[in-house]
């Protein structure tokens, strides 16, 4: 709004109408005769009583024509404008050239007292020839096609400079108008906002419908009250916190589409009115809300003054947001922290595979030099023992820098269940509740070797009773044997294998072995592919004659030995039905196949794993070296009682004649022989 003093000059202005102006060509070259003087009648219509506010972007309202009767020059120059001294006495300070189709500005001499000055609706496109007016207070060249501001620099006086409507792509120049209190620069081509910090009593600033994109470089300008920022393309707005007498800001139809974007709003002590329709944010359906919590200090929103309910609104639905604005930091941050963690486990992954690699290569290069000495022991050679080998320093730190906490993931999402690392498997020994547990119907295995997965595959059938889906992701899933452990498991429906860190994927006939191996569960998708009847057969035509082999070359004690208790009790009973009638025995056949489910022939292929199997060898190892001591021994003892029994059939025959004559020469002397006896019975009691 234009400051009241400004309002009553053109209020005094608008009451002058009829005035007479005398606008001579003239130039330098030509002598005072020649001078051609033509005579501007001219109405002029009334300044609005408001020449500055949020709208100021609308053109004012239309005046009334003016009659011209111009003289052209033979030769280009500027029009000199001369007034009468009873037009001078009338309008001392002030001169309206409205409207007049001006292209230049005209030289206006003796005028040096103006204090008001109007170029509105011409074709200027300088500024220029107003150096002279240093008392000019008020300047209006609205709607002229001016490029770029200049010829200020003197007006240090001037405090309303109206430059709207033009063709300006930078503010610049006005380093001397230090004076101003208003500066209007709507409907140009200014893309940013600069050189106005000096700009210290500046009050009301019009920026509308340029093309700014944001908002900042605004600091200094202290006397600020009023910003007009309408019909911009801006997307963020800075700096406006540092404004300290800001009251109206209108940013109606921009780009604004997040609070954030605007925060340092919420800053602001002095700040009033506010507008931000036409915005994406004045779509969202928190935006008044959101705006009111932040901004207590408000007393309109989009031109409707803000009543104490909608400020008591605001407060209850701002809670509730922040609420749900740390509900969702908390899920944030749960997801930051489960992403970290995966990759963590990912990367001791990568680190063990690589060490399991390097292990491999040395042991291969070990075995190559020391072939024979191996064969000779008798012992078979793990690829993956306990701690052999050695980590390059560069593994061995980022395996310390790694949390234990980081190293595995366990998560129930929905009916899934997601394990990451090998420490997660440590899962099922909790105590799930029967609710959870019930829920899970997938379970997801990812970088976890599968023979530890087999060890706790028992607790998995116990622990989630209803799981029907696995899923295996770098896994090591290497050879179809190892699918052979899944058949332990109560139920499998589907089973999903990522190709990502699971070879065994790469072989053609994988999924037929597992229709064939796991065929008692009657599998309805492998990797998400529909199992088809034909599937069956194919997979039973590969690999029926495998479990027949397996099944027939082994002897009676070896196949109990293999089974499980339950297919013992199937095994013995398939053989003590052999003599029975065949209707009774196909009948108890079938309840005893409902009970076990799983085919006998297929039951013969099982899978050990590397950990078992190493234990295994270590036991053999054991139980032979005991067999081999418990056997020296029992030939030790043998030697040693054969040797005695040599030497005593050696020494018997002389032992014999001596124990003889003992007895002769004892019992030669009867009486005495009595007597000793009887003294040694004697002693004896």
């Amino acid at each position: 709004m234009i400051p009241g003093k400004y309002r009553s000059l053109s209020g005094r202005a608008a009451s002058n109408v009829n005035c007479g102006l005398h606008l001579v060509i003239q130039t330098s070259s030509l002598p005072e005769k020649n001078k051609v003087e033509f005579r501007l009648n001219k109405e002029t219509s009334s300044f609005p009583g408001r020449l500055l506010q949020h709208d100021l972007e609308r053109n004012y309202s239309s005046r009334q024509g003016d009659h011209i009767n111009l003289v052209s020059s033979s030769m280009p120059s500027f029009p000199i404008l001369q007034r009468s001294s009873e037009e001078k006495i009338l309008y001392s300070d002030r001169l309206t050239l409205e409207r007049q189709k001006l292209t230049v500005c005209p030289i206006i001499d003796g005028e040096e007292h103006l204090r008001l000055l109007n170029f509105q609706h011409n074709f200027i496109t300088r500024i220029q020839n107003i150096s002279n007016l240093q008392r000019l207070i008020f300047l209006d060249l609205y709607d002229n096609q001016i490029e770029e501001i200049s010829g200020l620099s003197t007006l240090r006086s001037l405090r309303v400079l109206l430059l709207g409507k033009n063709r300006i792509k930078k503010i610049s120049n006005l380093e001397n108008l230090k004076s101003l209190d208003v500066l209007d620069l709507h409907g140009n081509q200014i893309t940013k906002i600069e050189n106005v910090n000096h700009l210290c009593d500046l009050r009301v600033l019009n920026l509308a419908r340029n093309l700014l994109s944001h908002v900042d470089n605004l600091n200094g300008l202290d006397s600020l009250t009023e910003l007009n920022l309408r019909h911009n393309q801006i997307t963020f707005v800075r700096d406006v916190d540092n404004l300290p007498c800001l009251q109206r800001l209108f940013l109606s139809f921009n780009n604004i589409s997040t609070f954030e974007s605007v925060c340092c709003l919420a800053d602001s002590t002095s700040l009033s009115d506010i507008t931000f329709d036409g915005n994406p944010i004045a779509q969202e359906s928190w935006y008044k809300h959101t705006i009111l919590q932040n901004m207590m200090q408000l007393r309109q929103l989009d031109m409707k003054r803000i009543t104490e309910e909608e400020r008591r609104m605001a407060s209850v639905v701002a809670k509730k947001e922040e609420e749900k604005k740390r509900e969702s930091h908390k899920q944030s941050l749960l997801k930051e922290k489960k992403r970290l963690t995966i990759n963590n486990v990912a990367r001791n992954w990568d680190l063990q595979q690589n060490r399991i690699t390097n292990i491999a290569a040395n042991q291969e290069r070990k075995d190559s030099d020391s072939q024979d000495n191996s064969q000779n022991d008798g012992g078979t050679i793990s690829a993956f023992p306990e701690e052999t080998g050695s980590l390059d320093s560069g593994l061995t730190s980022a395996l310390q820098g790694l949390s234990v906490t980081d190293t595995h993931l366990v998560e129930v999402d929905g009916d899934t269940l997601s394990l990451y690392g090998s420490g997660a498997l440590e899962c099922l020994d909790r105590n799930w509740s029967v609710q959870t547990a019930g829920m899970v119907t997938t379970v997801s295995f990812t970088f976890i070797e599968f023979d530890e997965i087999v060890q706790v595959l028992p607790k998995l059938k116990i622990k989630f009773p209803n799981s029907l889906h696995l899923k295996f992701k770098e896994t090591n899933l290497i050879m179809l044997q190892q699918f052979n452990a899944l058949a332990q498991l109560r139920r499998v429906d589907q089973l999903t294998v990522d190709p990502q860190g699971n070879p065994v994927v790469s072989f053609t006939l994988w999924k037929y072995y597992v229709l064939f191996r796991l065929s008692h569960f009657s599998m309805q998708k492998i990797n998400g592919t529909e199992v088809t009847q034909n599937d069956m057969i194919m997979a039973e035509r590969l690999f029926g004659i495998l479990a027949h082999v397996a099944s027939s070359e082994l002897p009676q004690y070896r196949l109990i030995s293999i089974l499980g208790d339950a297919r013992k009790k199937q095994f013995r009973y398939l053989l003590e039905t052999k003599g029975k009638k065949p209707g009774i025995a196909s009948e108890e056949n079938n309840d005893s196949k409902r009970l076990v489910g799983e085919n006998t022939n297929r039951a013969m292929l099982n899978y050990t794993t590397r950990d078992f199997y190493n234990e295994k060898l270590e036991e053999i190892k054991e139980k032979k070296k005991f067999c081999k001591m418990y056997i020296e021994d029992l030939v030790k003892e043998a030697t040693e009682i054969n040797m005695k029994n040599e030497a005593l059939q050696k020494l018997w025959p002389q032992m014999f004649i001596e124990l003889v004559r003992d007895a002769v020469i004892e019992i030669r002397n009867k009486n005495s022989y009595m007597k000793l006896c009887l003294q040694q019975i004697t002693d004896q009691k």
